[in-house]
């Protein structure tokens, strides 16, 4: 029995970067022997073994044969024979199909310590297009990659390409799509994820609400980039600058979902939109298993970054509601990131990618007026809806007071 470090970790290590998890490969050992010495079985699809004292995973080398549609159709060879080479040769990318031995030396059967010299992601056999979730595998590792100047490999991309218009990316599941989408949203450029999606045709089938704005145009004064797809995903890229909230890079995601459905008659306008973009992004989130946190948070964005555009032109009292619907006295850490989507949305247009947003500030002084009221001596001399009423009329007071400043 041989063990071989495999995967991310001889990857990372390569590209000297932080190594998160190791995962092993057991060749020329089975169950029984895995068990003996200690080992605890896991997984349903395939033998996995957790190490009894480093908990890392060990999985014994398996082949895989397609017999169904789609990425749960694999019967799986776990026998003795199987070889290392044959292990790392079902594996999606190059990079990802190296291993290391007990002695440290390489093994890299499909070359991909020289597709990481050349910053290449390119698939390691034919046997790639037999799962589609490696679509967004790929995307999602260029997401990751694109700042070390990755690129996807171009047979790679007409492979991605010939997946899709087989409707093999049909088969894929919300649950699936949104984990590997949730993943992606918290790399260092998320953007790239959906461009690469969009690039091999399979952004219409696992998100036709965002492929939809694509081609939609915007009025070109407050829109250089007009593409009201462009603009979605520079609007990403900015958020991803500004906070690495995945909740928050979701709602700059989605806050314009409802420009793909404007009335051609009124376009570049687009009045009325964010009641619409609220309409699709709850349709959006029943078909996909979004956490409830990302739902409200992307909802109170669509709905109201407009009116927190025009922060300068509020009211007090139309500042009070918009903190009340963000639940931003209890709240105020969602308040705070409803300020930051919608600079991310101000900030995501062609040529102001780097312009001020004191709408933001203007805001938080708001909010931290109308929590620093002191209610507890209201209490003594009101109760009921007149202690809401005292309440309200001094947070409006200090609201006032905030925004002369």
């Amino acid at each position: 029995m041989e063990v071989f470090e495999v995967g991310g970790a001889v990857r990372d290590s390569l590209l000297e970067r932080p190594i998160t998890e190791r995962d092993w490969v057991v060749v020329g050992g089975s169950p029984a022997e895995l068990l003996r010495l200690g080992y605890r079985q896991v997984g349903k699809d395939f033998p996995v073994f957790l190490h009894p004292q480093t908990g890392e995973e060990y999985a014994l080398a398996r082949t895989e044969q397609k017999v169904a549609p789609g990425y749960h159709g694999f019967s799986f060879d776990t026998s003795a024979d199987v070889s290392l080479e044959e292990d790392l040769g079902r594996r999606d990318l190059t990079i990802n199909a190296m291993a290391r031995d007990q002695d440290g030396r390489l093994v890299d059967p499909y070359g991909g310590q020289n597709d990481i010299e050349a910053r290449l992601l390119r698939h390691t056999s034919e046997a790639f297009k037999e799962d589609p979730l490696r679509i967004l595998r790929v995307a999602r590792f260029a997401a990751r990659f694109k700042p070390l100047s990755f690129s996807i490999a171009p047979e790679t991309m007409q492979l991605m390409e010939q997946m899709v218009a087989a409707r093999e990316a049909d088969a894929l599941r919300p649950e699936r799509v949104w984990q590997e989408t949730e993943k992606a949203l918290a790399e260092d450029r998320p953007d790239i994820y959906f461009e690469t999606l969009r690039e091999c045709g399979a952004l219409a089938v696992v998100f036709p609400e965002i492929d939809a704005l694509f081609g939609v145009p915007q009025p070109p004064r407050w829109h250089p980039e007009i593409d009201t797809g462009v603009h979605t995903l520079m609007c990403l890229r900015i958020a991803a600058t500004l906070s690495t909230d995945t909740a928050l890079r979701f709602a700059a995601l989605t806050h314009d979902l409802g420009k793909a459905e404007t009335p051609e008659s009124i376009l570049p306008s687009h009045t009325g939109h964010e009641k619409r973009s609220v309409q699709i992004l709850d349709e959006l989130c029943a078909r996909m298993p979004i956490p409830r946190r990302h739902k409200e948070l992307a909802s109170i964005v669509a709905r109201y970054h407009g009116t927190i555009h025009r922060a300068d032109e509020l009211r007090p009292g139309t500042v009070l509601k918009l903190i009340e619907a963000a639940d931003g006295i209890r709240r105020p850490e969602r308040f705070e990131a409803l300020l930051t989507a919608c600079e991310a949305d101000a900030r995501g247009r062609t040529g102001l990618e780097a312009s001020d947003y004191p709408q933001r500030a203007r805001l938080r002084r708001a909010l931290k007026a109308a929590r620093d009221i002191d209610t507890k001596p209201l209490a003594a001399t009101a109760q009921g809806r007149e202690l809401g009423k005292a309440i309200r009329e001094l947070r409006l007071a200090a609201i006032g007071a905030a925004l002369k400043t």
